[in-house]
């Protein structure tokens, strides 16, 4: 039926590239900020000014915030809720706690949502076993996998797999997330 079950991968069975890659596409401060980027929502503010096509400044922790707390849809109440939350999860998770979160909930397309289940159905691998190529691919369809396939890669995820694969490098390698730890 081409259906995976949903099964919780903790953080030490999730393959580093794999936290890499997530952490290189959606929020490269992460191990440094307390659940806010400043500078990501000021741009996201400059953009939005300027008429430029809109952008996330969300981090990692306000998705876990939201996807696993609050309702769909925008609204300001929403978001005030968003940002309480946010502190709630930082004050007590640490960093590597609040990434296994985002990783076993995220959802990487219309039916498949968790970091186990994608690589499953897309790789017929576990999570702890994919490579970087493979997890820049799953992080190239998190900002919209209603929009972006695994399956069929459109050039705009092709090109985004390798944007994450050179910040990857740019950040260092998997030897970044040791950082995690520190910021902990």
């Amino acid at each position: 039926n081409g259906l995976y079950a949903y099964r919780w991968q903790p953080y030490e069975q999730i393959s580093p590239d794999m936290a890499l890659a997530a952490i290189a596409a959606e929020d490269q401060r992460f191990p440094m900020h307390s659940g806010f980027d400043i500078d990501a929502i000021n741009a996201a503010i400059r953009d939005a000014e300027s008429g430029a096509s809109l952008r996330g400044g969300s981090t990692i922790t306000q998705q876990v915030a939201k996807n696993l707390f609050l309702w769909p849809g925008r609204s300001f109440v929403r978001k005030g809720i968003e940002a309480w939350l946010t502190l709630l999860i930082e004050l007590m998770w640490s960093k590597q706690r609040i990434l296994e979160m985002y990783l076993n909930i995220a959802q990487f397309s219309d039916r498949t949502f968790g970091v186990e289940a994608a690589s499953q159905q897309f790789f017929q691998i576990s999570a702890q076993d994919l490579t970087p190529e493979e997890a820049a691919l799953l992080a190239a369809v998190l900002p919209g996998p209603e929009l972006y396939s695994v399956e069929a890669p459109s050039w705009e995820v092709l090109d985004r797999q390798g944007w994450i694969l050179t910040q990857m490098s740019q950040l260092g390698g998997t030897a970044y997330l040791q950082r995690l730890q520190e910021g902990s």
